[in-house]
């Protein structure tokens, strides 16, 4: 054979490779996406390492890590799920008509779902103490008010919350919040919370302009948790003044939403409450820390402790606490845009 000739074959066995590699068995073209997204979304310490084996399938834009590296000289399994809103995904918030677990939320979720997590806080008779909005539709909303002692008789507190949302541009954003007026109100943001502490008076009910100058709450989508981590690019927890008390500074597992600085958002499940694995979890300072240092400049506590749950592509990842995942009123689902 010249040369002329071997050129033309190797030209016509390279195209019939190229070819069979991007056609499925039945010929079909496969979609235009990586398997994996190589390119960081955000820029990570070297104990955050990349979960591909829970990542087939998905798009550019959405990224699963896990971290093994001990907190304090104790054992973590932390999951971490990155999205950009901005990409062909979205965040939305849900809640059952009667109550299920993590895993159950994403299967029921119709559409191309990626990851589904815990929500906020509830009580007994499918009862939402935490905001739940998607698509400016309120499902649940914040507790208005709440009972604590004062001069030991039960009194009467109206705290502001913390919150994470989205707005119709795909712009995250964490604040304190309240639903001014009767039944699901206006949802007011405030710059700082109600200085409602333990043991002294309550304030009054917050309105647009208590406890300071409120606005109208610009977002589409938001989940109700508490209490704030992580408000301008700062520490900052707020529980005393959120009138939470979730075993603040004992290690537990812990589910966590946030943001950083270019818009992209960390949802984080720590694993807790494992003493098989001497897996302890963290306090909410550990878990506000670990937020940061993935580049969170704003980030709210989510219901945790047993409620932790965190499903990917299907699978689970974190051990929940009480050995199987307990079911929960409300969670978030990041799903492809329809």
């Amino acid at each position: 054979m010249n040369m002329k000739l071997n050129l033309a074959i190797i030209l016509v066995s390279a195209g019939a490779l190229l070819s069979s590699c991007s056609k499925s068995k039945e010929g079909k073209f496969h979609p235009d996406k990586p398997l994996v997204d190589s390119t960081p979304l955000v820029t990570l310490s070297s104990s955050w390492k990349k979960a591909v084996y829970l990542m087939d399938n998905f798009p550019n834009g959405i990224q699963i890590y896990v971290n093994t590296t001990p907190i304090n000289a104790k054992s973590i399994s932390a999951y971490a799920v990155i999205f950009d809103p901005k990409a062909d995904l979205e965040l939305k918030p849900v809640m059952a008509a009667a109550e299920k677990t993590v895993t159950g939320f994403y299967n029921d979720e119709v559409g191309t779902k990626y990851a589904s997590i815990n929500g906020g806080f509830f009580g007994s008779a499918n009862a939402s103490y935490s905001l739940a909005m998607y698509n400016n539709v309120v499902s649940a909303i914040n507790i208005k008010s709440l009972s604590r002692s004062y001069n030991s008789v039960n009194t009467t507190y109206y705290p502001t919350r913390a919150a994470f949302g989205i707005s119709a541009a795909g712009v995250p954003d964490v604040t304190w919040i309240y639903h001014v007026g009767t039944g699901n109100g206006t949802i007011f943001s405030y710059p700082s919370p109600a200085l409602n502490l333990l043991n002294t008076a309550p304030l009054p009910v917050p309105t647009a302009i208590l406890p300071a100058v409120g606005k109208v709450w610009d977002v589409k989508s938001a989940i109700g948790g508490s209490p704030m981590l992580i408000k301008d690019d700062k520490i900052n927890i707020t529980d005393a003044e959120e009138l939470i008390v979730i075993d603040n500074t004992s290690s537990r597992a812990r589910s966590a939403i946030g943001y950083t600085k270019n818009n992209k958002i960390i949802i984080l499940a720590v694993e807790g409450g494992n003493t098989a694995a001497g897996i302890p979890g963290v306090n909410l300072a550990e878990l506000a820390q670990m937020m940061k240092d993935m580049g969170c400049i704003g980030a709210i506590n989510l219901d945790g402790g047993g409620s932790t749950a965190l499903t990917v592509n299907g699978k689970q990842t974190v051990k929940p606490s009480d050995g199987s995942e307990r079911k929960v009123v409300t969670a978030l689902i990041v799903k492809e845009k329809i």
